[in-house]
């Protein structure tokens, strides 16, 4: 199990933006970011049929297409299937996170992971990607945020369903892994204690970041090291709110996440480290981290990106982190 040596470096790029996530991305702006991603030498790349309702893999696939299959990775995901017919984006229950692609494509979107829904979620991926192939396909939302006091219901669903239908296509040398992409550690602790299906990774989105990373250093990142399944951390910014932007938990950042950030800008200022680089290095710090892979709406922020995993950040930076508690004291920092 594991997926590091399947990857090719430690930064992939995130294509949730792409699906117009908070704005309308207009076209060449979302093309251009692609091809910069490729450019700077980024060759794995994730999305999901969820984000703006295929937009984000049909964008992907437009560039990606024109480039040697086997010279990048791909991931995408399961658990909602995109339908013809239509329905207004701003109206979708969307849980927690309500409201996240209200500029997305119309087409509606039903949950469901059963292993049929799975097999055809696959399918409708590689037509939009216009691929032949996946490399990883993660299990999608199967959580409290999005499902409620169903999800366990939901979760119980994709055991018997997408589980056991990606684990005979990784069986069959369809695809090359698969596990879960959600936003909370539960689902990944639950299906660690599994004996079977069993899953070769994670993505693990803003549970692993230097706003929010101690209950993941409770069980489950060291469950996932023992057993040998690694995790891609998605969302190392906490939905952009350590990049410069507004967003934690992909709403209106709170006044408490707003001064702690503020605390580490001005640590960061002190030592002459960027917080891209903060945030970037800390999550791959961990030994069980096979790639951070941010998002991005502008070709400048992956040259950023980039950069951010080759700055230097001198040790007395993460102790002073340490010092202040802004970071976990056992945290592992680089």
């Amino acid at each position: 199990m594991g997926i590091k040596s399947l990857l090719p470096g430690s930064l992939g790029f995130g294509t949730a933006p792409l699906g117009n996530m908070f704005r309308e991305i207009p076209d060449d702006e979302a093309r251009a970011t692609v091809e910069a991603a490729w450019d700077q030498g980024i060759r794995y790349f994730d999305t999901a049929p969820f984000y703006g309702a295929g937009l984000s893999e049909l964008r992907l696939g437009e560039v990606l297409a024109g480039r040697p299959r086997d010279a990048y990775v791909l991931s995408t995901k399961v658990g909602r299937v995109v339908l013809d017919e239509l329905e207004d984006p701003a109206a979708r229950d969307l849980g927690e996170k309500g409201g996240l692609f209200a500029h997305g494509r119309p087409h509606r979107m039903v949950d469901s992971y059963t292993a049929d829904a799975t097999l055809r979620s696959v399918e409708d991926s590689l037509e939009r990607l216009r691929t032949d192939r996946l490399d990883i396909v993660w299990v999608h939302d199967v959580a409290q945020d999005f499902h409620g006091d169903r999800w366990l219901s939901q979760y119980e669903t994709a055991r018997t369903g997408a589980f056991r239908a990606l684990q005979r296509l990784r069986d069959e040398g369809v695809i090359k892994g698969w596990g879960l992409g959600v936003n909370r550690v539960e689902p990944i602790e639950l299906t660690l204690d599994l004996d079977e299906p069993r899953p070769d990774a994670f993505l693990l989105a803003g549970r692993y970041t230097l706003l929010d990373h101690e209950r993941a250093l409770q069980r489950l990142l060291p469950a996932s090291t023992e057993q040998g399944v690694d995790m891609v951390v998605g969302g190392p910014y906490s939905s952009g709110i350590l990049a410069g932007g507004r967003h934690f938990e992909y709403q209106q950042a709170p006044a408490g996440i707003i001064a702690k950030v503020e605390r580490i800008k001005g640590l960061a200022a002190e030592h002459g480290v960027s917080v891209k680089a903060a945030a970037l290095q800390f999550a791959l710090a961990h030994p069980a981290t096979a790639a951070v892979v941010p998002g991005a709406t502008r070709p400048s922020r992956i040259a950023e990106d980039v950069a951010a995993v080759g700055e230097r950040v001198p040790a007395a930076f993460w102790t002073a982190l340490r010092e202040q508690r802004l970071i976990a004291p056992d945290a592992p920092t680089p």
